[in-house]
């Protein structure tokens, strides 16, 4: 399936949200996710379903000085 992820379409085997988030090695980090324009808490990563063409934006944090 197509999925918009942070403005770049891409390819991906995906049922939910939280498959992305595994898929980019985001998992246990810190990061804010956005599905269509509607920010998501981390209990719903799993409950929500991904679909052609959705757009996501996943932002998490570094460290730095």
């Amino acid at each position: 399936m197509v999925l918009v992820i942070n403005g770049q379409k891409q390819e991906l085997k995906a049922r939910t949200i939280q498959d992305v988030i595994v898929h980019y090695g985001l998992a246990g980090k810190p990061i804010v996710v956005e599905a269509d324009g509607a920010v998501l808490t981390a209990g719903e990563w799993e409950t929500t379903t991904v679909r052609q063409d959705m757009q996501i934006e996943l932002v998490h944090f570094v460290g730095g000085g």
